[in-house]
């Protein structure tokens, strides 16, 4: 059973976009899980987890697809005011699924119905043509998160979920992305199945905080998906970067204790669960 306290308290206030920025500079991890319902909601709210992603994982662990791409807006949609629902300190994200966001106009319908379901923040994989929908809904006032490394819904280009940017030539494209989506006007990057090195270095060159998932513990917070971190069987290969924490925890909500706390102290993702190279 974990039994140690918290490392910090839960928030007394609600989480707002601007605060992403205070927590880099004050050097306070981020701790992210993505969620599906109201009550596993409710538990992440009580324990402080900071940041909650209605994540197009849904369509793995959920619904049972071999990927994301099948996942629509309304999914996400249904996700998030579920989600939304169970929370009250929390900032919550939702992702905008494949080829919602493939012109600025689509990705402007897809993110007005997730912000009208509860989110306070999209986020949309990749840079290129991607920084044109980043920089059209920042403009309209609706927050962007940025993902890079390996992006899911890019999975049949890239033959399968591997590890990104580990030669030079790849990593010095990695770190000019970032670059590239934070310039747009994102406020958060993920960064996914990314090198130790690589992932620390684009942590260094940003003002925005960087998210990791495979990425290593010099990221300004980390996210694992919620079936992952308790050990849910969903009928796919474990990454190597997945922890089971409930079983340190001893209940669900020992769990989410011991993910923030081992974030927050930076005990997680070790070497076990990182990619040195």
């Amino acid at each position: 059973m974990y039994t140690s306290a918290p490392t910090d308290t839960p928030r007394k206030t609600a989480w707002t976009v601007p605060m992403l920025a205070d927590a880099k500079r004050d050097g306070r991890p981020l701790v992210m899980l993505t969620c599906y319902d109201a009550g596993f909601a409710r538990t992440m709210d009580a324990v402080g987890i900071d940041l909650v992603l209605i994540g197009d994982s849904l369509g793995m662990v959920v619904q049972g697809h071999n990927s994301t791409l099948p996942v629509r807006v309304d999914d996400i949609a249904y996700h998030t005011a579920c989600v939304a629902r169970g929370l009250s300190k929390a900032l919550l994200i939702a992702d905008l699924p494949f080829q919602s966001d493939a012109t600025p106009e689509r990705a402007l319908d897809a993110a007005t119905a997730l912000l009208q379901a509860g989110a306070a923040m999209v986020k949309l994989e990749g840079a290129g043509h991607k920084l044109e929908v980043i920089r059209f809904l920042v403009e309209r006032e609706i927050p962007v998160c940025a993902h890079l490394g390996l992006t899911p819904q890019s999975v049949l280009r890239l033959g399968g979920y591997k590890v990104q940017g580990r030669d030079e030539a790849a990593a010095a494209r990695l770190r000019e992305d970032a670059r590239a989506v934070q310039d747009a006007g994102a406020s958060l990057l993920v960064l996914e199945c990314v090198p130790n090195p690589v992932a620390a270095a684009i942590t260094a060159d940003l003002a925005i905080p960087t998210v990791g998932i495979g990425a290593g513990v010099q990221c300004d917070g980390q996210v694992l998906v919620l079936h992952d971190l308790l050990g849910v069987n969903s009928g796919h290969r474990r990454p190597k970067f997945v922890k089971d924490f409930l079983a340190e925890g001893g209940s669900i909500e020992g769990a989410f204790r011991a993910y923030a706390d081992a974030v927050r102290e930076r005990r997680f993702p070790d070497e076990a669960h990182s990619y040195a190279g």
